[in-house]
């Protein structure tokens, strides 16, 4: 007698050619996997019509602090993640000193949820047994970040550390890495990870790598600078000797797409020179990031309070004001390549402005009769620097081009924003539904693989990712025919269509009528 048994389905083991058969399911894990299974079951299920293949894999989740509201996930559990890489872009909850407490609830807020009201942990491990506790209905795999890493440290400074600061750092990294971590995240982009250099950043990545942990790098551009930044992270990945993972790679900015063929033929050289490289990337065209972000590294220095003081002296703002349209002002200039008729407000915080939500920063220049430079530095400061927008940055051709790269797995960077972008519901439904099964980018076998198997070796994770005795039972049955993502710009909170069944850790979690309530996620540690 077994738990569950899984009948007539088309199975997609994880990273071979499909065939027709039964998994038998039983304490959480995969017994048997073959044509017409002679067994007793607890429970059935007849998939007749549609295809078996192991749980999806997020390769860059921003769902460190959700589960403290909503341990359902339920807008990553309906599309078919069953596990989720937490704390990218060098984000996250811990380690945090007291005094930095409330400077990083303010600058999570908005990207990864408020969290408990009381945040009761200071080290990664205190952090992720409280996360343990709110029983996430999802895997949730953790990174040390390195830009709460260096909060730590060094505060909001804008300056290298000394020696003994740099000792401190690896030691933070190392007991993130003790602690469970699978890998270190950088946001090079984001303060107050902008500020290291790339001395700091090979020092930091040998010590994730010296136990085995991958980076993950939202590199220091993808726009004017991308070239150079991807040429950065190769040399960080073999002078430190750890793997290299590209995050969301893109090319920002429609006058930057020539730069396509370079930075993949970049890439394919240094796999070709013994480079262990790989990337994520989101189907979609549009980004979402804080509004913050548009500033200058140099806005950001000393924290939340010290920018809010500069965005009200008259002279700094309008000093800021032309950095905005200067490409070489800061790391990417999210504002000169997208402009503000490309740039949507998506959330305000709590006690923001409502009726610019949904709205292009041109079109609330245009309500309020100011120019949309002017706009950007009155929001933060409305918002208390918690405003999220959505960045127009990409024709969807060059992001197909990307897909085609036998180097890409599938990262949704999604926010559980007021008004979200649509990866949110639609990541892994358009990738699988729209890019292999439509568009034939890649075929349906290749697709599956990138978001189960690959994704899961890729991080270390050996217990999952393949429908073969003794997996984890993560598994997601879907209707070729139906899959597709249904979640727009304007109505980004549908859910997509054709995943019908939902299994993780051996639980139905997704049936066809919703989410079952069931939460056999976790956090998921290297060293467990």
């Amino acid at each position: 007698m077994v738990d569950l048994l899984l009948r007539n389905a088309t199975v997609y083991p994880g990273d071979a050619e499909p065939r027709r058969g039964d998994v038998a399911i039983d304490r959480g894990s995969i017994l048997a996997m073959a044509a017409d299974l002679e067994a007793e079951a607890a429970r059935t299920i007849d998939l007749e019509g549609l295809a078996l293949c192991p749980g999806f894999i997020d390769m860059h989740a921003h769902s460190a602090l959700r589960s403290f509201d909503d341990p359902l996930l339920e807008p990553k559990l309906r599309q078919g993640f069953t596990t989720e890489i937490i704390n990218p872009d060098g984000m996250g909850p811990a380690p945090v000193r007291a005094e930095r407490l409330d400077d990083r609830m303010t600058q999570l807020g908005l990207p990864e949820g408020p969290g408990p009201p009381e945040w009761t942990w200071r080290s990664i491990g205190e952090y992720l047994d409280e996360l343990e506790r709110t029983r996430p209905a999802i895997s949730l795999c953790p990174f040390v970040p390195h830009g709460a890493v260096r909060d730590a440290v060094l505060g909001g400074a804008q300056r290298a550390p000394d020696r003994d600061e740099l000792r401190a750092m690896r030691r933070q990294v190392a007991a993130g890495m003790e602690a469970g971590a699978w890998g270190i995240s950088f946001g090079l982009v984001y303060t107050p990870g902008a500020y290291a250099d790339r001395e700091e950043v090979v020092a930091l990545s040998a010590e994730a790598g010296r136990f085995g942990g991958l980076i993950s790098v939202h590199m220091r551009g993808e726009s004017h600078n991308l070239l150079e930044a991807v040429e950065e992270m190769i040399d960080v990945s073999r002078r430190s000797g750890a793997r290299l993972h590209l995050s969301h790679l893109k090319v920002l900015g429609r006058r930057n797409a020539w730069k396509l063929e370079p930075m993949l033929e970049m890439i394919d050289g240094a796999l070709d020179d013994g480079v262990d490289v790989t990337f994520d990337q989101y189907p979609y065209g549009a980004g979402v990031t804080l509004l913050s972000a548009l500033l200058p590294p140099w806005a950001h220095d000393g924290g939340v309070g010290r920018m809010a003081a500069r965005l009200g002296d008259r002279s700094t703002a309008d000093r800021l004001i032309r950095a905005l349209g200067d490409p070489g002002a800061g790391p990417e200039s999210f504002y000169y390549q997208c402009g503000p008729e490309g740039i949507v407000v998506i959330d305000c915080g709590p006690d923001g402005p409502t009726d610019v939500v949904g709205r292009t920063i041109s079109e609330i220049a245009s309500a309020r009769k100011l120019e949309p430079e002017r706009v950007v530095i009155d929001l933060l400061l409305e918002t208390g620097m918690r405003a999220l927008v959505i960045l127009h940055y990409a024709d969807e051709s060059i992001v197909k081009a990307i897909t085609a790269h036998p180097a890409m797995l599938v990262g949704s960077d999604a926010v559980f924003a007021a008004t979200p972008h649509p990866r949110l519901w639609g990541t892994a439904p358009r990738f699988l539904g729209r890019y292999a099964i439509r568009d034939r980018i890649v075929t349906v076998r290749e697709a599956i693989a990138r978001l189960s198997f690959r994704a899961a070796r890729r991080v270390g994770l050996s217990d999952r990712g393949e429908i073969a005795p003794g997996q984890r039972a993560d598994l997601v049955a879907f209707d070729p025919r139906r899959v597709i993502d249904r979640a727009t710009y304007d109505d980004p909170e549908r859910p997509p269509t054709g995943i019908e069944w939902v299994i993780v850790g051996g639980e139905v979690a997704v049936d066809p009528t919703g989410p079952t309530g069931t939460r056999r996620g976790g956090v998921a540690r290297m060293n467990a």
